[in-house]
């Protein structure tokens, strides 16, 4: 039980990793904050099903983390779409 929590708590680390270093691309940071939500969902998974409750709270987080895929995925193409690319780079943040 307690290598599960270790396996996850690895995933969310690497996931932050990821997150801070790769920060020129958006499809990675994109990517990374996916993996961050997995690892998330895994542990209220295994910590709802520990203490017995109902799993509603999981399927609200669930559609909250697709609603945050759909919005960055349509950054992504509106930005695709305007500058070209998805470096951070290319364009002006004011």
């Amino acid at each position: 039980m307690m290598s599960t929590y270790m396996v996850i708590f690895f995933m969310f680390m690497v996931g932050n990793m990821i997150f801070v270093s790769k920060r020129k691309h958006l499809l990675i940071v994109l990517m990374s904050l996916e993996f961050i939500v997995l690892s998330i969902f895994f542990l209220l998974m295994m910590y709802l099903s520990m203490i017995d409750y109902n799993l509603y709270m999981l399927m609200i987080f669930l559609v909250l983390s697709v609603c945050e895929g759909a919005l960055g995925l349509s950054i992504l193409v509106s930005m695709i779409r305007t500058h070209g690319n998805d470096y951070f780079q290319s364009f002006n943040l004011i």
